[in-house]
């Protein structure tokens, strides 16, 4: 049942649905399955939009070409100030928009330098280190199989190495116990995270309150002192935090919790992806795991767990069907809404003649999800092709749709000024986890279940799994 609320729209605005229920309009619908519902407005009404959902007016630009004008006007369409409120909200730090820290988000911003070029170099270092020293604790002494559930054992290893990598190793004699301590308390916050994304009062979501404190306070200066090599990204956080007074020690503490949230809230799922199909299509497992062997043998090093393997970017980069298959799985697993906030009444002009009015507050979103899993761009969509990326042997970068070359083809990271800062990184330490248990470890599914996507987290990221399943493994002969 829809009601088309033409009458209080302006002239040049996009069709509004508005949905019958006050306030709700078309949220429990969208909530359900926003991919399905979106496709059949676009059906109904066109490339853009308007739904009411939840008290906001979302105005949705469907196709992909039209992308580059939302981007491009990041004057007008602002994104900072909602991600503030969100996060600030989320992870119960001040807002970094409301004065009382001059400059803070550009310092803040200023510092993702450390997450490029060469300190890129030096932090995916640490990160293979760590990587290698957590699976051989964990599975060195798998001579003969060992069975895990998959996601538990992602989460495991994922969360630790890029915790030492990023914070510093915990000098205790039970180092691993305190952070896989931590990281249980992360798993009981995260599962809350869409409810406190969507505006979910705290308050009305169990234990989650006392599980947020105890992990801020992990992060408290006297606990984080006593870590040992942190990295510079952190240490360049914790400096300029220092020079904020109006900045608690608990506010300092929940800002160090939220960057570790965004080391790993997406990047622990996406792995879980990328190992999942690996396992689910022998003949990717088999052209990776080449592909690996090749590099190592070529290099001159050892394929034995107690021996260090050391991969420079380029050769990463050069990994062609490691990142094809990766970046087939965040083509699957990934629904992150890259959203702006119109900063005034005014109109978004577009390709052709076309414009668009937009109001003062006014949400425009874009769902790469669309994109994602659009036949006329991706042949058979639904299927999972680890070499889709690969044209002659070669990186592949260009797709078409109605025979008309994209900018926009692959946006697990967001786009323009929302996107990731940290998405080199996330993608050097998916890499190597694969790297690493492909070069070492004879692995495959012990249950033949379907394991299909949560959609509890859509429009936010990397979606998680439904169910858990079992895998084993054992060190390569």
């Amino acid at each position: 049942l829809f009601f088309f609320s033409v009458f209080n729209r302006k002239t040049g605005e996009p069709p509004l649905i508005n949905g019958w229920i006050p306030y709700l309009g078309k949220a429990l619908i969208f909530r359900k399955d926003a991919f399905k519902f979106l496709l059949d407005q676009q059906k109904k009404l066109g490339d853009i939009f308007t739904v009411h959902i939840a008290g906001r007016y979302i105005t949705f630009i469907m196709d992909p070409f039209l992308y580059v004008y939302v981007i491009r006007n990041s004057k007008q369409l602002e994104f900072y100030e909602f991600a503030d409120k969100m996060a600030s909200k989320t992870f119960d730090y001040p807002a970094l928009s409301n004065g009382k820290f001059p400059d803070l988000k550009e310092n803040l911003h200023r510092i993702y330098q450390y997450l490029q070029g060469k300190p890129l170099d030096i932090i995916s270092d640490h990160m293979m280190k760590n990587l290698q020293d957590i699976f051989e604790w964990k599975c060195s002494q798998a001579t003969d199989w060992e069975t895990e559930k998959m996601y538990k054992f992602c989460c495991s290893v994922m969360f630790e190495a890029s915790f030492v990598t990023l914070y510093g190793r915990v000098p205790a004699a039970d180092g691993h116990k305190v952070i896989s301590e931590i990281r249980d308390k992360f798993i009981k916050f995260d599962a809350s995270f869409p409810y406190l994304a969507a505006n979910i009062p705290i308050e009305l979501l169990g234990a989650t309150k006392k599980v947020r404190k105890e992990l801020i306070h992990h992060f408290l200066l006297q606990n984080m002192t006593k870590w040992l090599g942190g990295s510079k990204v952190v240490q360049a956080r914790q400096d300029i935090f220092e020079k904020y007074e109006l900045l608690g020690d608990y506010d300092k503490a929940a800002h160090h919790f939220a960057f570790l949230w965004a080391s790993v809230g997406n990047t622990i799922p996406a792995t879980f992806w990328a190992m999942y199909y690996l396992l689910r299509h022998p003949e990717a497992l088999a052209a990776v795991r080449d592909e690996i062997d090749h590099l190592l043998q070529s290099t001159g090093q050892k394929r034995v767990p107690t021996y260090n393997i050391h991969l420079t970017r380029e050769q990463l980069d050069n990994l062609v069907y490691l990142e094809s298959a990766l970046n087939e799985s965040l083509r699957m697993c990934s629904s992150s809404m890259n959203i702006r906030i119109s900063q005034e009444d005014f109109v978004l002009k577009l390709e052709g003649n076309q414009e668009i009015g937009l109001r003062k507050g006014d949400w425009i979103a874009l769902y790469p999800q669309i994109l994602h899993m659009d036949p006329e761009v991706y042949e058979d969509p639904k299927e999972y092709k680890f070499d889709r990326y690969i044209e002659n042997g070669k990186k592949k970068t260009t797709f078409y749709k109605a025979g008309r070359k994209l900018k926009y083809f692959l946006m697990p990271f967001g786009s323009g000024i929302s996107m990731c800062p940290g998405r080199f990184l996330a993608m050097n330490e998916m890499k190597m986890f694969i790297f690493i248990l492909l070069a070492h470890f004879d692995v495959e599914l012990v249950e033949n279940k379907a394991v299909r996507l949560d959609n509890s987290r859509m429009g936010l990221g990397i979606l998680l799994p439904d169910v858990d399943i079992a895998f084993r493994y054992k060190l390569r002969s």
